[in-house]
């Protein structure tokens, strides 16, 4: 296979999707009056978190959706891995929300109405943008409050995404250790259960043949 034509196609390849992931949006999704949506995320640990919504509330005259009312807002909510709640807070009708990760895994960040009676049983739309990591950072913001020149902040955004890339190999080291763990723990039940299995067959068995013993002696066949 000649591979100075293939390295070049997979590598104009790779450059179309990573530019294709820079400009595809957040996701949109449609809630009803007390009805909650949830989303699971894994995030190492240490690493920043922010979300930025955008609500819109469904107008029955044009079938479209229009900005919804500065009252009408969201609740979010996130639990860790071991499902404590870090993040608890209701925010207006669009903003963000942002929340530090303590332990590695997964995520849960849920979102719901504010109220039931703002919308009267209506429907919102919500646009959600969750980003991760050295992408959840606003170098602009950095450089203007830190007076960082080009060069520094580029640095500073190499920096930054070998910590993150860091975490990312530390998280998956991680996760590689509870499978193996989990692996090696079910491995271990299944033997113990397969040894238990057959001390069970050959107790039954040997009672059986004993039963057998003794009732050929009565009926005095052998």
């Amino acid at each position: 296979m000649d591979l100075s034509c293939t390295f070049p196609a997979r590598l104009v390849l790779g450059l179309v999707t990573l530019a294709l992931i820079s400009l595809t949006e957040g996701l949109y999704f449609h809630i009803q009056e007390g009805e909650r949506k949830c989303f699971i995320e894994e995030i190492p640990d240490d690493t920043l978190v922010v979300g930025n919504y955008k609500c819109q509330l469904f107008d029955p005259n044009t079938g479209g959706f229009m900005p919804s009312s500065p009252g009408i807002g969201m609740h979010v909510q996130v639990h860790d891995p071991d499902d404590k709640q870090i993040l608890s807070k209701v925010y207006s009708s669009e903003g963000k929300f942002t929340f530090t990760s303590h332990t590695p895994g997964e995520h849960v960040i849920c979102l719901y109405s504010n109220s039931t009676s703002w919308f009267a049983g209506s429907q919102l739309r919500v646009h959600l943008d969750i980003q991760v990591g050295e992408s959840a950072v606003d170098y602009q913001h950095v450089a203007q409050k830190e007076k960082l020149s080009e060069l520094q902040l580029r640095v500073r955004q190499l920096l930054d995404q070998v910590e993150q890339i860091t975490k990312e190999q530390n998280y998956q080291r991680y996760r590689e250790e509870r499978f193996r763990t989990t692996s090696e723990s079910t491995n271990s039940r299944v033997l113990w259960w397969s040894l238990a299995q057959t001390l069970i067959l050959v107790g039954m068995g040997f009672w059986q043949m004993k039963h057998l013993k003794g009732f050929f002696e009565a009926k005095k066949l052998v």
